[in-house]
């Protein structure tokens, strides 16, 4: 596949996705129309915070699968439009934690201690020791915007210091601030208490400008350090205040628009020290967040867990393994559950029951929306599926229950409108084989795949016979057939066969003119188009409609026989001369 870096990366991560098998192409500092001509056929796009990845980016890049950021911070991604489209988008929010962290230590020490700007006046020949007094850390109030990660970092190296910790942070427990050493307090009071206030937040709608005028009087006398993100903070506000004297300093290495132009106004300003973006820049951080995205961007392509995505659900890898079927078994429930539903969905219903329901399933509920919305023709993904319920007012709910009746796990699909509704439970035989074992009321025991009939009748004899024979007129061939009777007989009946051929309406409308028939529908599930299968190239005795069904294809060496596995009938193994 190919990945795209449009901003430089170490080349560790550049060189595993290369020795993966992928074609990597760099195109540093491109935006427009050359962006969008690069991008149209990548199937990875991978950035830092130069690259603007907009929706026109993902309206022109239809094979793209995920965005990566080699970084932290995501505000030049637009992560709705991402979704809309169906783009996973991760970072790498752990692999310059450290160095983000000992960049803000740092500036807070160069602020406390001017030494840059003893440093600069030593240069120029200044012996300038009279004119610097400096302030100690140790004993005065830190105050942290925002305790993530980097935040908690900086919270562990200047606690060591002697320094009083107070934080805020509406997402943090009060117990995890508790192990850190830090008060949780509210917004204000963290200013109004603070000596040296260091913000580490994201920039988000709601943070954007969070620290600003008024803001910056409650800090009166104290310093503030942001290396987090530019926009937080108000720079020009923050200029004047240190200017006129309302705060002691400032020690900035973000900036709202970068690079910063020679008139910004904290370049004028004597007590604030500047630096460029640099709270990354260490050796360590940058191969770390470069290894991190190639990671990601292959466990995309490969449909394992994203582990840093921000807008997919996502699983620890060791979760994963364990629910993976599930996943696939609930996509499956999904499809069928459309299918037969005559009506506009306006809700879905997520059961779990059973080993399953101890498991984080939302990857799996997000599978099941992907099912239920593929029939629609929907340009739908595991990604997207959510979104696409909220925007079109689709109600989803989810529910478990512990134990099961009757199976280990099981998981049931239930789709309706305001009139009707179809539920299709699903589970696992040995081997992680899907079967339908319930739709609505009729216990079944159907492997879902390929094209399916589900007919529902007056259960009186014949009817099957009567299915058979019109199936067979029109040269449909059943491959299986699973019958079930809700009540006693003379009730209703239900049956599906899984067929090697598609069925035309008009032969549905035949089967549907018999009195018997209730209701008729015909599925497709996966494997429908056989040159899906790596096995499409025709060998000789494997008839081309079966290779849908076909699992693996061993070729001797000596190439003269071959040996065919079913998915459909694992029991079932060829052995054949080519």
């Amino acid at each position: 596949m190919k990945v795209l870096v449009t901003d430089p990366i170490d080349d560790a991560g550049i060189n595993q996705l290369r020795e993966a098998g992928h074609v990597v192409e760099t195109a540093y500092d491109i935006s427009g129309e050359p962006l969008l001509r690069a991008v149209s056929d990548s199937s990875a796009l991978i950035v830092r915070s130069g690259t603007e990845v907009t929706d026109a980016v993902f309206d022109a890049a239809s094979d793209l699968v995920i965005v990566g950021r080699a970084g932290i911070g995501v505000d030049n991604i637009d992560i709705d439009a991402a979704t809309d489209h169906g783009v996973i988008v991760a970072n790498a929010p752990d692999g310059n934690v450290r160095a983000a962290a000992e960049h803000s230590v740092a500036m807070a020490f160069a602020e406390a201690r001017s030494i840059p700007q003893a440093h600069q006046r030593l240069k120029s020949g200044e012996w300038a020791k009279g004119d610097y007094l400096g302030t100690e850390l140790n004993g005065k109030t830190l105050g942290i915007v925002g305790l993530g990660r980097v935040g908690q970092e900086v919270a562990k190296r200047l606690d060591g210091l002697g320094m009083n910790l107070v934080a805020y942070d509406p997402y943090i427990s009060e117990e995890r601030a508790d192990r850190l050493g830090a008060e949780m307090v509210g917004f204000e009071a963290c200013l109004n208490q603070a000596d040296f206030l260091t913000v580490h937040t994201p920039l988000t709608p709601e943070t954007e400008g969070m620290i600003a005028e008024d803001e910056l009087e409650m800090l009166e006398g104290g310093y503030l350090i942001n290396c987090a993100r530019g926009g937080v903070v108000d720079e020009t506000a923050l200029a004047a205040a240190v200017d006129e004297g309302t705060l002691a300093g400032a020690a900035v290495d973000v900036f709202a628009n970068e690079p910063i132009p020679a008139s910004h106004p904290l370049l004028d300003v004597e007590n604030v020290v500047v630096t460029p973006h640099l709270g990354a820049s260490t050796e360590a951080a940058q191969e770390s967040v470069a290894i991190s995205v190639a990671n990601q961007v292959q466990a995309a392509f490969n449909g394992e867990p994203v582990v840093n995505a921000l807008n997919a659900p996502s699983v620890d890898e060791s979760v994963f393994p364990r629910i993976r079927p599930y996943v696939d078994l609930a996509e499956t429930a999904g499809k069928v559950a459309a299918q037969l539903l005559d009506g506009r969905i306006s809700g879905v219903e997520v059961t779990y029951e059973g080993n399953i329901a101890q498991e984080d399933i939302e990857l799996v509920t997000a599978s099941a929306l992907k099912g239920v919305f593929d029939p629609l023709e929907w340009q739908v993904n595991a990604v997207n599926a959510p979104q696409i319920a909220e925007d079109r007012g689709i109600d989803v709910t989810e529910s478990k229950r512990m134990q099961s009746d009757d199976f280990q796990s099981l998981i049931s699909v239930k789709v309706g409108d305001d009139h009707e509704s179809v539920e299709i439970s699903g589970t696992l035989f040995t081997g992680n084989e899907q079967r339908i074992v319930r739709i609505n009321k009729y216990r079944v025991d159907a492997v879902p795949h390929g094209k399916m009939l589900v007919a529902r009748n007056d259960d009186k004899p014949g009817v099957i016979g009567f299915i058979g024979s019109v199936l067979g007129e029109h040269d449909i061939n059943i491959a299986g057939m699973f019958n079930a009777r809700r009540d006693e007989a003379g009730g209703e009946a239900l049956t599906i066969y899984n067929l090697d051929d598609p069925v035309p309406d008009d032969v549905v409308e035949t089967i549907l003119d018999d009195e018997r028939m209730i209701n008729v529908k015909y599925l497709t599930l996966n494997g429908e188009d056989p040159s899906w299968h790596p096995a499409a190239p025709e060998y000789p005795g494997i008839e081309q409609h079966h290779y849908r069904w076909i699992e693996n294809i061993i070729i001797y060496t000596n190439s003269t026989w071959i040996r065919v596995s079913y998915a459909n009938q694992p029991s079932l193994i060829l052995e054949m001369r080519m």
